[in-house]
C-alpha cells in the first residue's frame, strides 16, 4: 500500500531503490507518527472535519497500534511502502471509511517532519541524560585522584605537571560545551510542523495550535513554506550537537588509548575490558575504546553528509530529503551505545599513581622551577636563560613542590562551579 497509490504498479526495481531502507528506520519512528496521528485525530473531531465518534475510534485504533509498538510486534511487510502507509492499512482494517479519512488536510510530508521532530526531541533529550551520567562519573574521578600527578604533553613532549584530576574534569567541562550545541538542536525541533501539509498549508481549517499543545512542542513552525524547509535542516542541527559529542569522546579515547601504552603506562583496565592478540599472548588492546574513537569520528563526518544532500534544494519538497533519515538515524544510535560503553569502561579505570617517580619526567618542573626564580626577584628571560643552561649542563634540579592556586589549575579545580554550570545547562530543554 502506497499513500500516492493511484492504481497502477510500479516496477520492483524503482520500488525498491525509490523505498531504500525506510522500513527499518521507520521501525525506530513509528511510534511518533501514532503520537502525531492521535493528535491529528483529535483535532479533526474538533474542528468538525469527522464526527467526534470517528475520532474517538480513531484514536482508540492508535492507542492499539502504539500498544504493538511497545511491545515490539508492529512490523512493516514489504508490501507496504514506509510506516505511514502500514498505519493508514491497520485502521482502514479496524474502522473501514474512518480510518480512510485519517490523511484528511496532512500530506506524508508533514507527517514524515512531525514524527522526525518529535523522534529527535525524545533522542536529544536522552542523549543530554546519558552525557549527564558520563559527566557525573568524570567528576567524581576527578575528586577521588584529584591530587594523583599526571605528565602534561605538548607536540608529544613532555611540558608541564598535570593531574588526573584536572584530566577527567577537563573532559567533563568540555562535555557542557557540547551540550550547548545539543539544546540549540533540541530548541530547534521543538516547533511543529504538521499541519504544513505538502509545503503550502491546506484549505481546510485546521487547528495548528491544538496539534501544538496536545504534542508537546513548546511552539509551531508558523510559515508553512519555513516548516517545509526544516526537512534536513533539523535533522542537521541534531547532527552538529551529536558530533560535538563525538569529538570529545573520541578525543578521551585516544587518549585512553595511548595512556594504556606500555610506553607510557599511566591507566590500566581490567582483563574482561580489554582483548587479546591470536598469537601475543602478552596483549591487553584497548579494543573498545578504539571502536568508540572510530565511531565518533564516524559521526562527525554526519553533519557535512547531511550538508551535501541538502545544501543547493530550492524550496519545496524534494525525494532527496528522504536520505537524511538514512544518515542521522544511526548516528544517533551509534552515539548513545558510545556514551553508554565509555561510562560502562571508564568507572573501572585504574590509576598509576607513580608515574612521575620516572625521572625522566623531572623536565616536567622546569617551568615552575623558573617561575619560583621570578617569584624571588629575577627578570623572567634571565630566569629562562638560567633554567635553558642548567638543562643543557644537566645541572638541573626540579622543585617538586609546586603549588598552583588560580582557578581551574591543578591545585583549584573548582569541580563544584562546574557542576553548577552543568546544572545549568541540563536543566534546560528538558
Amino acid at each position: 500500500m502506497k499513500l500516492w497509490d493511484k492504481g497502477f504498479s510500479t516496477d520492483q526495481k524503482i520500488d525498491h531503490f525509490t523505498v531504500g531502507n525506510d522500513r527499518e528506520l521507520d521501525l525506530l519512528l513509528a511510534k511518533y507518527d501514532v503520537i502525531a496521528s492521535k493528535a491529528h485525530a483529535k483535532m479533526l473531531g474538533d474542528v468538525g472535519l469527522i464526527t467526534k465518534d470517528e475520532s474517538e475510534d480513531l484514536v482508540r485504533e492508535l492507542d492499539s497500534i502504539a500498544k504493538t509498538i511497545d511491545g515490539g510486534t508492529f512490523t512493516i511487510e514489504d508490501s507496504f511502502e514506509d510506516m505511514h502507509s502500514k498505519i493508514e492499512f491497520l485502521l482502514i482494517e479496524k474502522l473501514g471509511n474512518t480510518g480512510k479519512k485519517i490523511h484528511t488536510a496532512r500530506s506524508r510530508n508533514d507527517q514524515v517532519l512531525v514524527a522526525m521532530q518529535l523522534y529527535l526531541k525524545n533522542e536529544l533529550t536522552e542523549i543530554k541524560s546519558e552525557v549527564r551520567i558520563l559527566f557525573d562519573l568524570l567528576l567524581d574521578l576527578a575528586e577521588t585522584h584529584r591530587s594523583t600527578l599526571l605528565p602534561g604533553y605538548t607536540h608529544l613532549q613532555i611540558a608541564m605537571p598535570s593531574s588526573f584530576g584536572l584530566w577527567f574534569s577537563a573532559y567533563a567541562e568540555s562535555l557542557i560545551d557540547d551540550l550547548y550545541f545539543v539544546n540549540a538542536a533540541y530548541k530547534i525541533a521543538d516547533q511543529n510542523p504538521l499541519g504544513s501539509a505538502a509545503g503550502y498549508g491546506s484549505s481546510f481549517p485546521v487547528d495548528r495550535t491544538s496539534t501544538t499543545k496536545e504534542m508537546g512542542f513548546t511552539t509551531m513552525k508558523y510559515n508553512v513554506v519555513a516548516a517545509q524547509m526544516g526537512r534536513g535542516k533539523v535533522e542537521k542541527a541534531a547532527a552538529f550537537g551529536i558530533s560535538s559529542i563525538a569529538s570529545t569522546l573520541s578525543k578521551l579515547a585516544m587518549d585512553i588509548c595511548l595512556y594504556m601504552s606500555q610506553n607510557f603506562d599511566f591507566i590500566t583496565f581490567p582483563d574482561e575490558l580489554t582483548t587479546g592478540s591470536s598469537i601475543m599472548p602478552h596483549k591487553k588492546n584497548p579494543d573498545v575504546f578504539e571502536l568508540i574513537r572510530a565511531k565518533c569520528n564516524k559521526i562527525q563526518a554526519v553533519p557535512n553528509q547531511l550538508v551535501l544532500i541538502t545544501n543547493n534544494l530550492p524550496s519545496g519538497y524534494h525525494r532527496d530529503l528522504q536520505l537524511v533519515k538514512e544518515v542521522i538515524v544511526p548516528a544517533i544510535q551509534d552515539i548513545k551505545a558510545c556514551l553508554e560503553l565509555m561510562h560502562f569502561s571508564l568507572k573501572e579505570i585504574k590509576v598509576n599513581d607513580k608515574i612521575l617517580e620516572d625521572p625522566k619526567y623531572n623536565y616536567l618542573f622546569s617551568v615552575d622551577t623558573l617561575n619560583e626564580l621570578v617569584k624571588n626577584g629575577m627578570p623572567f628571560r634571565d630566569a629562562y636563560k638560567k633554567m635553558g643552561a642548567e638543562i643543557e649542563a644537566g645541572t638541573f634540579q626540579p622543585k617538586k613542590d609546586i603549588h598552583h592556586t588560580h582557578e581551574g589549575s591543578l591545585g583549584n579545580l573548582c569541580l563544584e562551579e562546574i557542576r553548577e554550570k552543568m546544572k545549568g545547562i541540563t536543566d534546560h530543554y528538558i
